[in-house]
């Protein structure tokens, strides 16, 4: 708690006043902002109810840190090819991004059931690893096959599940609920943002011919493309937009886990107020 109190105590009245004066100056405190609330939201993923939780969560609410985890850990790094002004990587980090958040999201509004389902959904590739080993694959016979080949048993061991306990999930193609991710995250947020958030994010095919024409090529004067070996220029603006993502799911979080004392819940709706305030602030002092 204190580690999140000394993040928010300095953003005051006056400090925030002048920062959001100058585009120059905007810029700046928007990065140290989104710096801080990947802090904060690092230090939530720490905080536990001793009473309820006195050494760690059960495996019908670990899979929700995990992805918690992951995004604070993904939203860092976003943070940082910022500072290295390199668009096309920030690209390939958002998507994960969103996608763990609207999933956490999903799970946190569930029951035990869902979460289950979640767990067993991931397994849909490593149990064809079992199955081609079983069918004799010679890279089970490698080190690296033996290797996988146990780590997968265990895992399924872990959760007393064997390769029969997959049925429904064969049934419903491996999709968790039976839902489509376009159905998740309509469910979580407006279906009108998909098409422009993670829906161009990750598209049908996967290498897109569209990021190649964005990062990738440059077009010439006769409509030919060559190689554009450099990285594109970041905007940080559209870190804002991202963290529409980010909030609910760590909110739904301290709820679940019974610790949303007043004043964490209190930082995420600073976290929103502060995020808006500066999406207006942009939009205000850029042109196009």
């Amino acid at each position: 708690m204190e580690e999140i109190r000394k993040i928010v105590d300095k953003y005051d009245e006056s400090y925030v006043r002048e920062k959001l004066i100058t585009v120059a100056n905007i810029n700046t405190f928007a990065h140290t902002f989104y710096k801080d609330v990947a802090d904060i939201y690092d230090a939530i993923t720490r905080v536990r109810n001793i009473e309820r939780n006195p050494t760690g969560f059960s495996i019908n609410e670990a899979p929700i840190l995990g992805l918690l985890v992951r995004a604070w850990k993904l939203l860092k790094e976003i943070i940082y090819y910022y500072e290295q002004n390199n668009a096309e990587i920030i690209s390939i980090l958002e998507r994960p991004l969103i996608e763990g958040c609207v999933v956490a999201g999903y799970l946190l509004k569930g029951n035990d059931e869902i979460m289950k389902d979640y767990r067993k959904c991931s397994y849909k590739d490593r149990l064809r690893i079992l199955r081609n080993l079983e069918e004799g694959s010679p890279f089970f016979e490698t080190k690296a096959g033996k290797r996988l080949a146990t780590s997968v048993r265990g895992k399924l061991a872990m959760e007393n599940l064997t390769i029969n306990d997959f049925e429904v999930q064969k049934q419903n193609r491996w999709k968790i609920n039976g839902k489509t991710f376009y159905d998740i995250f309509s469910s979580i947020h407006h279906e009108d943002l998909y098409a422009c958030t993670y829906g161009m994010m990750s598209e049908s095919i996967h290498g897109s011919w569209n990021e190649s024409m964005d990062f990738c090529l440059a077009r010439n004067e006769d409509g030919t493309f060559s190689t554009f070996p450099f990285s594109h220029p970041a905007d940080v603006r559209y870190v804002s937009p991202t963290l529409l993502f980010t909030n609910d799911p760590y909110r739904l979080w301290l709820r679940r886990i019974e610790a949303d004392d007043q004043y964490l819940m209190g930082v995420l709706d600073w976290i929103e107020r502060v995020n808006t305030a500066l999406f207006r602030k942009f939009d205000d002092a850029y042109d196009g």
